[in-house]
């Protein structure tokens, strides 16, 4: 190379290089927390990271998997500005902390209807919601499914249970053996945990909280007030390309999955897809989806939730309904046109 090439060649590196430094510059970092490690479900978050399209809107959002405390509680610490979290629980923390100094807000539904179900094993008799009386039932003391189980007995009919209590590792395992007659959990976790354990699909019983009377919203995306107040256009441009993301989750589970792989080596291709596969189907794509949109609520059933939360919590006070939630930022109709034509 000659010396004029070389030059040339410099002049060029130096400013794609002040060209990638003025970008870095100009991005405005936020800090996201998931609600679980790097599985199916994750890739919703991980697929727009990885594909850039948080950066084509001018952000450099950082994905992180759960780590000891939940996404309620980062972003109400003030260290993370956004996460995924159950608006069950995010209800339960705006009625038992009205003093907190920062109560997080959700800004998008991504779960329509609750993940949570009731499995049992059919060598145990449990077909129907009513057999479980008298049953003994197992979950982590903090699982979803179990926080409102009240809510789906009610539902159903359903009388007094016995609640063994385990860690999540434990839950499924005990189920195989016997120590409990039924399990709650998120149908996408416990499922496949249970066929990984070797049972097969057929010998398992699913009562789904959403098709026995249930009808709670999971999952949301939350936000800092802080960052609400401070930094309005972040929140609106993080849900833009997280929705532009998502839609190519949904429409292509497999390239989701990729990305979430590229995220974290460790992650089972085949069993992570199933498992998104699995999650689409059960709490994303559903009736309540299709009716009231998707990443949107309907204000009346948003109250009805409040209120059978804060029975089934017993919080210290009731559910402030319009606090937990806020809309203005949701993209547009088409941009919310996430999922595929029926």
């Amino acid at each position: 190379m000659n010396k004029r090439a070389f030059l040339q060649a410099a002049t060029a590196a130096l400013a794609l290089t002040a060209s990638s430094w003025s970008l870095a510059q100009s991005l405005t970092p936020l800090k996201f927390q998931l609600d679980w490690r790097f599985e199916g479900p994750a890739a919703f978050f991980v697929h727009p990271e990885q594909k850039g399209y948080f950066k084509e809107v001018r952000l450099d959002v950082s994905v992180e998997a759960a780590s000891g405390a939940g996404a309620i509680q980062r972003v109400a610490s003030g260290t993370h500005d956004l996460g995924f979290a159950d608006l069950a629980a995010l209800m339960e923390f705006h009625a038992n902390n009205p003093d907190a100094p920062i109560k997080p807000v959700a800004v998008m539904v991504i779960y329509n209807t609750t993940p949570a179900s009731v499995m049992a094993l059919k060598k145990s008799g449990i077909t129907k919601a009513t057999d479980l009386a008298g049953k003994k039932m197992g979950a982590p003391i903090f699982d979803a499914g179990r926080r409102t189980f009240p809510i789906f007995a009610q539902a159903n009919g359903v009388g007094e249970v016995q609640w063994t209590t385990m860690d999540p590792p434990l839950r499924e395992t005990m189920l195989v053996r016997g120590d409990v007659d039924a399990v709650t959990g998120y149908t996408f976790t416990s499922l496949l945990n249970l066929e990984a354990r070797g049972v097969k699909r057929e010998d398992i019983v699913v009562l789904p909280y959403a098709t026995h009377g249930v009808q709670l919203y999971g999952n949301v995306i939350i936000a800092s007030p802080k960052l609400i107040a401070e930094k309005p256009e972040a929140v609106r441009a993080f849900l833009k390309a997280f929705a532009k993301g998502t839609k190519e989750a949904i429409a292509n589970p497999e390239a989701a999955i990729a990305s979430l792989k590229a995220k974290d080596g460790l992650v089972n291709v085949p069993l992570e897809v199933k498992r998104l596969k699995l999650t689409i189907e059960t709490a994303v794509d559903g009736a309540g989806a299709r009716a009231e949109g998707f990443g949107q609520l309907r204000a009346e059933r948003l109250q009805r939730m409040a209120e059978q939360v804060a029975k089934a919590y017993a919080t210290k006070n009731p559910v402030p309904a319009n606090a937990v939630w806020n809309g203005s930022f949701l993209p547009g109709a088409a941009e919310l046109d996430v999922l595929p034509k029926r």
